[in-house]
């Protein structure tokens, strides 16, 4: 077979794409879910249009405080998760299915890093902040899908009443 410079750049061209979707697929979780509009739990906020602070705190018992919290449809709220504990932890946003598909997914990738505007990783003694815009009535899960944390009883709830 007799490759051409124009065969030659398509293969290099195949090859670069084949390696940069293994790329994202091992490490970093940020690629592809639709970041930067509306998912079926709402879409990131705006923090200068948040109408409240809510604080949760992550311990090493497992649990989130509080885990059951309300909002209402359209409003804009400010996430303050604090973690208590002497472990890593992290507040993942979404639905029951999508947490559960991101949990098989830290299974096979613990070291997974975040950076998508509904999940936050915090060493222990640290806090950070999610601003979260809930567009849809219904039920928004969250959980901390760190190995075991999850099957420990790591989740909540919240609920988006309509207006």
């Amino acid at each position: 077979m007799k490759f051409t410079r124009s065969t030659i750049s398509q293969l290099f061209a195949m090859a670069a794409l084949a390696a940069s979707g293994a790329a994202f697929a091992a490490g970093n979780h940020a690629g592809g879910h639709g970041d930067e509009g509306e998912t079926a739990i709402g879409k990131p906020g705006v923090a200068a249009k948040a109408s409240r602070t809510i604080t949760i705190e992550m311990s090493d018992k497992m649990r989130f405080t509080p885990s059951d919290l309300t909002v209402k449809k359209g409003e804009t709220v400010r996430l303050i998760v604090k973690n208590t504990g002497q472990l890593k932890h992290e507040l993942s946003l979404g639905t029951q299915e999508e947490l559960m598909e991101h949990l098989e997914q830290m299974k096979k990738f613990p070291g997974m890093e975040h950076d998508e505007p509904g999940k936050i990783t915090l060493e222990p003694g640290k806090q950070g902040e999610i601003v979260w815009q809930f567009t849809k009535a219904g039920v928004v899960d969250f959980a901390c899908l760190l190995p075991g944390h999850y099957e420990a009883g790591m989740k909540g709830a919240i609920k988006v009443g309509r207006k």
